[in-house]
């Protein structure tokens, strides 16, 4: 969720910026399989979900790596495709924008004809989580290696999905990487290095918390000519078929870095939310608070917070407690505190284009990393917490995983008439 430019709004043409990258057409190579030798051959990019966040993902992935190309881009709508553009252009990575007008794709499919082009080694997906599980079936499908923006699945049925992928992609030696920041950046792999060597000893329990004040972040004030689809889609964070609500949209990265921690994802959870300051219709059908309590095995507790209310506290971290010290971790820090205190001083890595030059090197070096279990886990603790708050129900892992038929894309992809879901009542929503 590190953006490394703002987003500037504003007209900008395809033309415009294809003569100021200089872009040329790379549509008649027709390889279907490249073998990247010593590092320096091109590897070229196919960009779907053109938003702000997808396009801060592109432009790292460009200045990740030499050698790297982007040579298509798909989205909905042409002003994401326009704005994206401008983006590229003014951080400075123009010059690796190879992108003609007949590799620009609109609308709900374009993603396939991304999918389509045999030249395309890399797909960024970074749609909105609602998508997200269709169109990883669909990459792994034609062959292309692929970085993903967490949460990857808003239901149980996306989660399984998910995991069919990974398994598709281990076996075609696909790699595919998650935006999961934390897990590479230095302090945190120090920290739970020391968590999983024993120096905290036992693991009893853990808190994690994404408390962040109010987020207005794709808020857009409905336009007439908007349908409830384009009104939804544009403003995505607030509508739960969309991001998954803010639990898995954000706290999703404190939920990964606890699971990681303990080795494990929960066994159970039990727990509360609601819907407190956001209430108009004009912010979707989401909560702006949650707690939940996760039980993991051995009977470690874990305590979740995460919240989007003007005015309170904010907190963004996670902590680890065991029987000889505990931990402290967040995205500048990285400390234990007991028998072993330690305190990360070492370098930074920029993460969000570490995550991009781990994937493109392991595309060239022909070793895959294939990291789409691991997230979509981590994904459905979130998707669990969530269910258990809308419902006021106790649940267990295995159930959710196993039995959970929960679906929420709605009944066909097109810019018409979609009723927004009523907001999840606990004791009154079911349990599906």
């Amino acid at each position: 969720m590190q953006n490394v430019i703002n987003e500037q709004d504003g007209a900008f043409s395809r033309r415009d910026f294809i003569k100021a990258s200089a872009a040329v057409s790379i549509g008649t190579l027709g390889m279907t399989s490249r073998v990247f030798a010593a590092g320096s051959d091109t590897i070229r990019v196919g960009f779907i979900g053109c938003g702000g966040q997808g396009t801060s993902n592109a432009i790292d992935c460009l200045k990740s790596s030499d050698g790297v190309e982007l040579v298509a881009m798909a989205d909905i709508f042409q002003d994401r495709v326009d704005h994206s553009m401008a983006r590229m252009l003014k951080a400075g990575v123009g010059d690796r924008v190879k992108v003609n007008n007949d590799r620009i794709f609109l609308g709900f499919d374009a993603y396939k004809k991304v999918l389509a082009l045999p030249d395309v080694d890399i797909v960024l997906l970074t749609t909105p989580p609602g998508f997200r599980a269709d169109q990883l079936a669909a990459a792994i499908e034609a062959g292309k290696h692929v970085f993903m923006e967490k949460p990857v699945a808003v239901d149980p049925v996306g989660i399984r999905s998910i995991i069919d992928s990974a398994a598709k992609a281990e076996k075609k030696g696909l790699s595919i990487v998650a935006g999961t920041q934390q897990r590479r950046m230095p302090q945190y792999i120090e920290v739970i290095k020391r968590v999983h060597d024993g120096q905290i000893g036992r693991i009893v329990a853990g808190q994690c918390y994404w408390n962040w004040g109010e987020q207005n972040w794709h808020f857009h004030k409905r336009q007439a000519q908007w349908s409830d689809m384009e009104w939804q889609i544009r403003c995505w964070p607030y509508f739960t078929w969309l991001s998954g609500d803010h639990i898995c949209e954000q706290h999703v990265h404190n939920l990964d870095v606890i699971n990681w921690a303990v080795g494990s994802h929960p066994v159970q959870c039990l727990a509360v939310g609601g819907r407190q300051v956001r209430t108009g219709p004009q912010y979707g059908n989401i909560y702006d608070h949650f707690g939940v309590e996760y039980e993991y095995p051995e009977g470690v507790r874990v305590l979740s917070m995460c919240s989007q209310i003007k005015g309170t506290t904010e907190r963004v971290c996670e902590e680890v407690v065991g029987t000889k010290g505990s931990t402290y971790t967040t995205r500048g820090v990285g400390y234990i505190k007991g028998e072993n205190a330690y305190k990360y001083e070492g370098p930074r890595v920029r993460a969000t284009q570490q995550q991009h030059a781990d994937l493109i090197k392991s595309v060239r070096d022909g070793k895959p990393i294939n990291e789409a279990k691991r997230v979509a886990e981590s994904t459905m603790t979130a998707i669990m917490g969530r269910i258990s708050a809308y419902t006021g129900r106790a649940l267990k892992w295995d159930w959710v995983m196993q039995a959970s038929k929960l679906d929420l894309r709605p009944p066909e992809y097109k810019l018409g008439d979609l009723p927004v879901q009523p907001v999840a009542m606990p004791g009154k929503t079911p349990l599906v």
